[in-house]
């Protein structure tokens, strides 16, 4: 199993750059039947007031948070979760809301958790994947 990190579902979304949100679109449809957890969904909803320029409005925020979790599946916290993301942010130092997608990510046994920003170079497992470089 896979998933996805907030910046690619706001690039699926972002109409500045064609080429970049082709990727994300096509990595969101290749990956169907991955995890979202939680984090990410309530992420994505609040990151995607930077699209209000575009004319994206929070109705559209939520109408496509509807579609993603139509293709993937919403994976809400748990206390094993929460007690990876302790470890992470308390050990490893990474940033509190990037460790709960982390640990949510490790709980899951998720093999690819594809972002362009979550702090991969602290953990050794999962491998995070940069799909736009």
């Amino acid at each position: 199993m896979n998933a996805v990190d907030t910046n690619v579902l706001i690039y699926a979304c972002d109409r500045r750059n064609t080429a970049r949100q082709k990727i994300a679109l096509d990595l969101i449809i290749s990956n169907a039947g991955g995890a979202l957890p939680w984090q990410v969904a309530c992420e994505f909803i609040a990151a995607s007031r930077k699209l209000a320029d575009q004319g994206f409005t929070e109705q559209d925020a939520w109408n496509r948070l509807a579609e993603y979790m139509g293709v993937l599946d919403l994976k809400l916290p748990t206390l094993p979760m929460l007690e990876r993301a302790r470890h992470l942010c308390l050990d490893k130092r990474v940033a509190f809301w990037d460790a709960l997608i982390i640990g949510a990510c490790q709980e899951l046994g998720v093999e690819k958790p594809y972002s362009e920003d979550l702090p991969g170079h602290v953990v050794e497992s999962p491998q995070i994947v940069n799909p736009f470089m």
